[in-house]
Parts: structure tokens; sequence; C-alpha cells
């Protein structure tokens, strides 16, 4: 009869817990960092999705990077000696905390904005990132030399809940309930207290025997099964393609509703909880099945993606399950096939290594790499277009049994030329593009329609697939305001009462084609605030309402919150503020301090008119609430559509001190007492989504 397992003493008790807290704590911490510091300097490099997809590379090459650490130090030093070198990490990187860039870092001017953000990255959070990027493969070896004969993969179990409670908490949790200064305090002081318990995990060591025994000798005796190249190609490609599909599908949705850590943290999770199922049992990875169900998503995704060009876009629940389903999917594929190409346990940390370079490779392709070779989005379509054809291979992959090898080719075959030939026609469209653009920004184009007829000639300016001005080619027509800026809209309410005085100064963030130039006057000045050069290049190259501009007109390059802050009051008539890019919103646009910005360069009675049109959110009510914030009153109105000069339902809020105006136009919406009060240090997407598209503002 076996003896029952002696009881562990107290002391082992706890020292099990520390190797628990520890490693739930490091997840945590890695993966709550990400949407916080992204967030807290969005506003700097004006808010546009290429942030976010920024930050991702920076944390999937430190990643790596920690990964790589771990390994050279499994390799080279003993456990005693690992714990001792990661505890002086943990200790210096305390340095660096509180984390969050300070005022110093805001940059000065927009040039290299990815390089400007991953070095901001690395000084301000790159050390205490990287010492918990290594936090789950060495406390597993730690776990190893204390508790031998033990499986130390509880721990990485424990690693990935603990990466996903981050992810689902952040949003849900901690960003309505904290700003961001208390937000990273708290995230300091728990990394401090990682460090402490590093050192308690370090103090058992040192009195363990055990732990002061180099690498060589704790190897397990027999031959280790050699691998193949084409066995670590695959552990390379199969993680850089759901990687490659993460980042380019965050920013595929960032692109048509906002850049909010939201829609940053839900495609993360996803790719993170296929990681967690595939890793888990073999049972849950049907290839056939996940395989035709990439095909069967990825065709549905491409077909409602080119429909929404010319149709109603979907309700944004629909949006995200149909991408997020897609971006799921196929990270269930690519992670499935890696679970099934597991190398002999000894060579784990190799194998790990690899995945973690694959996601990194996958990133930096897509963040840096993309922008500067496509002239538009094409890496969310090559990716399906990869991801199709890896569901093909895998669909026709030789098995048993002929007839059922036959049956999947016939069904492979389908859905590779539908797949393909709803891919390939995704960019068609009915005009013909002129002229097309892509940097940190954003891709821009200028497209026309109806060329054959020179009286309904006209060239549109596209973001995205979103149109941000059109201009009629007619010498007569082609000083008609056009698409927001129409009759009865905010700018022409605002402009039309403000220039009965005689001439006016009007200011403008946002650019576009420079469509409020049409409704200046001689005497009257305008200044354009523009962040994007390529939007300034095609406003002067390919339209021609600041070559028409009656007025005098200038544009200062730039983000224009940061070239307001910069600049004494300039008394503006009116201040428009229309920046959206694609259907997103710059957040930190409407915030209160961004509408005390403004107040101080409105004159006394001064009309600040701010484009609130959104098919998902409901603006107004926000923007109204910082108006009041600042001591302004407000009226909501609308501009009409018309389909011969080309202008669109619009919905623009006017605030002004001005109570004669606010006579003229009453609201045309009733207040909101529950608004929120968006700040630069707190905003929250769920407070204002509209239940279906077309029902925001």
């Amino acid at each position: 009869m076996t003896a029952p397992a002696p009881k562990p003493s107290a002391a082992d008790r706890w020292a099990m817990m520390t190797f628990v807290v520890v490693t739930l704590l490091g997840a945590l911490l890695l993966f709550l960092v990400q949407p916080l510091i992204s967030k807290a300097i969005l506003p700097w490099f004006g808010g546009c999705p290429a942030v976010w997809t920024t930050c991702l590379l920076f944390f999937q090459t430190l990643l790596f990077a920690g990964y790589l650490y771990a390994h050279l130090l499994q390799r080279w030093c003993s456990p005693r000696r690992q714990a001792a070198v990661h505890l002086a990490i943990a200790v210096v990187a305390m340095a660096m905390l509180p984390i969050g860039p300070t005022a110093g870092w805001r940059p000065t001017d927009d040039s290299l904005p990815s390089l400007r953000i991953l070095w901001l990255l690395l000084a301000t959070v790159g050390l205490p990132y990287f010492a918990l990027s290594a936090t789950s493969p060495l406390v597993q070896t730690w776990f190893s030399v204390r508790r031998p004969g033990r499986s130390p993969y509880r721990l990485y179990a424990v690693s990935n809940f603990g990466s996903l409670a981050a992810l689902l908490c952040y949003p849900i949790v901690f960003e309505p309930a904290f700003d961001l200064p208390a937000q990273s305090r708290l995230w300091s002081g728990a990394f401090a207290f990682y460090a402490v318990l590093c050192a308690a995990i370090l103090l058992g060591l040192v009195r363990d025997p055990a732990a002061g025994v180099s690498p060589a000798s704790l190897q397990p005796s027999g031959d280790v099964p050699a691998v193949r190249w084409r066995d670590r190609m695959s552990w390379l490609a199969l993680p850089a393609l759901a990687s490659w599909m993460l980042v380019a599908g965050t920013n595929h949705l960032c692109q048509d509703v906002a850049v909010v850590p939201f829609l940053w943290v839900l495609p993360l999770t996803l790719y993170l909880l296929s990681f967690i199922i595939c890793f888990d049992h073999a049972r849950w990875y049907v290839r056939w099945l996940w395989a035709v169900a990439v095909a069967v998503e990825l065709i549905g995704v491409a077909a409602c993606d080119h429909l929404k060009n010319t149709l109603q876009p979907l309700p944004l629940a629909e949006e995200l399950i149909l991408n997020g389903a897609a971006i799921f999917f196929v990270c269930m594929v690519c992670h499935g096939e890696l679970a099934r190409r597991k190398p002999d346990a000894r060579r784990l940390t190799e194998f790990y290594l690899i995945i973690a370079a694959g996601g990194a490779l996958g990133g930096l392709l897509v963040g840096l790499v993309a922008p500067l070779v496509f002239s538009s989005y094409w890496e969310w379509p090559i990716g399906m277009v990869l991801s199709v054809l890896l569901a093909i291979a895998l669909l026709t992959w030789p098995g048993p049994g002929g007839k059922k090898l036959l049956i999947r080719m016939a069904t492979a075959s389908i859905f590779a030329a539908a797949g393909l030939g709803v891919v390939l026609h995704w960019e068609l469209q009915w005009e013909r593009t002129l002229d097309r653009a892509r940097n940190f920004f954003g891709v821009v184009s200028v497209t026309e329609s109806d060329r054959d007829d020179p009286a309904e000639h006209v060239l549109y300016l596209k973001h995205g697939r979103i149109v941000h001005g059109c201009q009629f080619t007619d010498p007569v027509k082609r000083r008609w305001p056009t698409v927001y800026y129409g009759a009865d809209s905010g700018v022409d309410r605002a402009v039309g009462y403000s220039q009965r005085r005689g001439p006016i100064r009007i200011g403008a963030i946002g650019l576009g084609i420079g469509t409020v130039a049409a409704y200046a006057r001689p005497g009257d000045a305008l200044r354009f605030y523009e962040i994007n050069p390529e939007v300034i290049r095609l406003a002067r190259d390919r339209f021609r309402y600041l070559a028409d501009c009656r007025g005098r007109c200038e544009i200062v390059p730039g983000d224009a919150r940061l070239s307001l802050e910069r600049e004494p009051p300039q008394r503006f008539d009116i201040l428009v503020v229309d920046a959206f890019s694609g259907d997103a919103i710059p957040t930190h646009l409407l915030t209160r301090e961004a509408f005390e910005l403004y107040r101080r360069h409105l004159a006394p009675d001064g009309i600040l008119a701010i484009h609130v049109s959104n098919n998902y959110l409901r603006l107004g009510p926000v923007v109204r609430r910082a108006a009041e914030s600042c001591g302004l009153k407000s009226t909501q109105v609308s501009g009409k559509k018309n389909h011969n000069r080309r202008t669109e339902f619009s919905t623009w809020v006017l605030a002004t001190s001005n109570d004669d105006f606010l006579r003229r136009h009453p609201s045309e919406a009733p207040a909101d007492a529950s608004a929120p009060l968006w700040t630069d240090q707190y905003s929250n997407l769920f407070q204002i989504l509209a239940a279906r598209p077309g029902e925001g503002e």
C-alpha cells in the first residue's frame, strides 16, 4: 500500500501561493498597461488609429525581447541567479514609476510620429514591461526547482487567465471607474508589489540548495528529438498571420467608429482566447471545422465591407461580431496548427520564443511596413486572402479516404473562387480614383463621378470610405458649399449671422477640401488647422475652394490643439471643429480642456460650430455638456440633404455666449442633464453608443 504524500508545510503553501500570485499579477499588469499608456498618448498624435497600431507593435516586440531574455537566462544562469537578476531589473524599473509620460514628452511637431511613439514608450514604460513579459517562463522554471515532480503548466493557465481578465476588466471596470492619473497610480503600486513578490521568491531560492545548481545539470537525460527547419518556419509564419489579422482588424474597426480602448481590447481578447483554447486541449481544435469557418466567415466579411460602400452600415454590435469572428476564427486556425506542432517539452522555450518572434513580425509588417508599401489599407484584404488560402490548404491536406478528400477539394474550390472574387472586387468603386496617399494619419483619396457630364462632374475627397468633401468642376457650381456645409448647416447659420456685421475671422480645425472657404467674402480671414500633410496637398492641388477664396486664407500644419496652445488668442468670430478621421472621432477634441482652449480663441460673441454627425455615437450631448462646463450656451441644428447641390444631412452643435444668436436658432434637440463630461483624463464610449446606425447624431 502506497504511503500518503506528506502534507505541505506552511512555508511550502506560502511559497506556492507566492508563485501563483506573482504569475497572476504579472499577467494582469502586462495587459492592463497596454490600453492605459496608449490612451494617455493618443491626444498627442492626432487621436488616429495608427497610434494603437504602433503601440501594439511596440508591446509585441518587447514581449519577444522578454521571452528571449528569459530563454537566455535559463540557459546560462542557475535559478537562484536568474531570480537575483530579474529582481534587480524590477527594482531598477521602479525608478520609472509612476508610469505615464509627462508634459515634457509632448511632441513639438508632427514629424516621424511612429518613431516618436516607439521612443516615448521605451523611455516611459519599456523597462517595467520588459520585466513583466519574462514573468511566466521564469516563474515556471523557479517553481520546478522548488516543487520537483509537480507540473509547472498550471502556472501557464494562471498566466493566461490573468491576461484575459486584464483585457476584459480595463474597458468594463478600470476605464469607467478611474481617470488616467488614478489608473497610473494603481498600476505603479501593483508593480511595486510585484517586485516585493519577486524578492520573496528569491529568498526561498536562496534557502533551497537545488536552486544553485547549474542549468546544464538540470536538463533531463536522453536525446532531444531534432526539430526541422520547416517546423521552425511554421512556428514563425502561423503566429505572424494571426498577429497580422489582429493588428489589421483592429485598425479596420477603429477607422470607422472611434479610437478607444474597447475597440483595441476586443480583438486582442479574441486573439488571446484562441491561444488559450488551442493550447488547453487538442479536442478543441478540429482542423476541417475551423478551416471551413474561416473560409465562410471571411467571404461574409468581404461581402459586407463591399456593400457598406453603397448601403447603410451595419449596426455597431453586428459590425463588431462580424469582424471579431473573422479575427477569432483565423487565430483559432493559426494557434490550433501551432498546438499540433508542439515540440518535445525540452524545446518549449525555443518554441515560445519563435512564436513571440512571429507575433512581432506580423505587427511589424502591418504597423510599419504596410504604410510605406501600400497606398490604401490593403493589409486587411491581403490578410483575408492569406487566411482563405491557409484554410484551403488545410481542407485539402492529404488524409485517409479519397472520397472525403474530393469533397474537401470541391468545397475549398468554391470557397476560393467566391472569396478571392469578393476580395479582389473590394477596392473597385463606381468613381475613378485620381489620387491616393497614405501616411500615419490614414488613407486619403480623390475620386470622381459623372465625368461625361461637365455640369454634374464632381470630385470627392475620401478618408477611407467616408466622404470628407466634394466639389463640382463646373466654374459656376464649384463655389457651392457641399456635403455637410450646405443650406441651414451649422456653418451656414453661423456665417450668415456673423457676416451681417462686416468682415469676420473664421478658424477651422480640419481642412478637408477647404469647403468653408466658399463662405468667405472680401475682407474675411480664414485660418485652417490640419494635421495631415496629404490632405493639405490634395486640397491645394485637386480642389479649387482655397484658390477661389475671396478672403485671406492661411493653413497651419500640425495638430490643432498643440497649435492653438502655442498661439496667442485669435479672436475668431467662428471656430469650426470638423476633424473626423474616417468616421472615427478624435476624442481629445471634445473634452472640457479642449473647449476651454476654443473659448480662449473666440471673440466675446464668437460662435463655436462642432460637427457631430456620426453613424454610431450620440456626440451631441457630450459636446453640449463640454460647452456648458466652460460657460457657453449651445443649440443643436441640422443641415438638409439636397442631391442637386451634393449636400448631406448633418448635425451641428453651436456654442456661444451670444443670446441673440441662440434666440434666432433654437435647438432641435432636447437638453440632456445626464450627458457625460469628457476630459483629457476620462472619456467613456459606452455612454453614448447608438442602438443602430443612423441613430447617432
